[in-house]
């Protein structure tokens, strides 16, 4: 699964904390022992097969159901402790989680917490199929299995670096070729930032489809690395600019757009386990 998920063999045993020869050995004992391949090797990258895609999502069921069997023990010996597994996306997991896992950990030191960082669609899927028990997303989505509750609120700003005159867009931006007339870099299909500025845009009459995407970039560091660095605008949470505003490396521009929801996930069908739910009423507990 860890191979699979991130396609490359040396991050996934950096993830495990195990050696690449050592993953790279289980695979090959996986294959051999079914006359199998699971991996196709394509230059320094790895890739499923259709076989291996088949199983990957058996994979997951079964890890799953082992580590439900695992939180029963605990709750059953009535012990506070036990693992939680997070997934969120990564405004969230960078400036609005942290804060809190420490609260919930000085609290509750005998359970551990497992975070993995992905985007909206990654991280819905990891819910779905009960690879995390929780997630957290910006914005909201439609997944019928399941339950979403809005836990914090967000706002996107459009900022372009201190190199550009910021004050020709005026107090308002209400022609639409003042902002068609930027270059832009955007985060990747799938985050919540960009399908939440999308919805932005066009609120305001605007298509993404118009703007000149000079750039697409994977994480948020990366589009304020590029923003900072050039004359391109972009749309980003205000608790990542907040700092940079505030020393003037960048400038917002004056569109508004709507306040955006910080939204918990659950699977409606599948219970949590104790601390999970402690998790989950510490995090709404602190809505605002």
């Amino acid at each position: 699964m860890a191979v699979a998920e991130r396609q490359h063999l040396t991050k996934a045993a950096s993830a495990l904390n195990l050696s690449p020869s050592a993953v790279s050995a289980a695979i090959k004992a996986l294959e051999a022992a079914h006359g199998l391949t699971l991996f196709h090797r394509v230059g320094r990258g790895i890739e499923l097969t259709s076989i291996g895609r088949r199983f990957l999502g058996e994979a997951r069921e079964t890890l799953a159901r082992a580590r439900n069997a695992g939180r029963l023990l605990d709750e059953l010996a009535g012990a506070e402790k036990g693992v939680i597994e997070l997934q969120a996306s990564q405004t969230i997991a960078n400036y609005w989680l942290p804060r809190r896992i420490m609260c919930f950990r000085a609290e509750h030191p005998g359970i551990e917490i497992e975070l993995q960082v992905g985007n909206t669609t990654t991280v819905t899927e990891a819910v779905t199929t009960g690879v995390a028990e929780i997630g957290f997303i910006e914005g909201t989505i439609d997944e019928p299995s399941l339950m979403s509750r809005r836990i914090a609120s967000d706002r996107l700003l459009i900022v372009v670096s201190s190199k550009r005159d910021a004050d020709a867009f005026g107090d308002h931006v209400t022609d639409a070729g003042k902002l068609l007339s930027l270059q832009w870099v955007m985060r990747e299909p799938g985050s919540g930032t960009r399908s939440v500025f999308e919805a932005g845009l066009r609120a305001h009459g605007l298509n993404a489809d118009q703007l000149d995407i000079v750039q697409t970039l994977p994480s948020n560091e990366a589009v304020l690395s590029a923003v900072r660095s050039t004359t391109a605008a972009a749309a980003l949470s205000e608790s990542v600019v907040a700092p940079f505003l505030e020393k003037g490396d960048l400038h917002a521009l004056p569109l508004a757009l709507d306040l955006r929801a910080f939204t918990l996930l659950r699977h409606k069908e599948r219970p949590l386990s104790a601390v999970a739910q402690a998790f989950e009423r510490h995090c709404t507990n602190d809505v605002h």
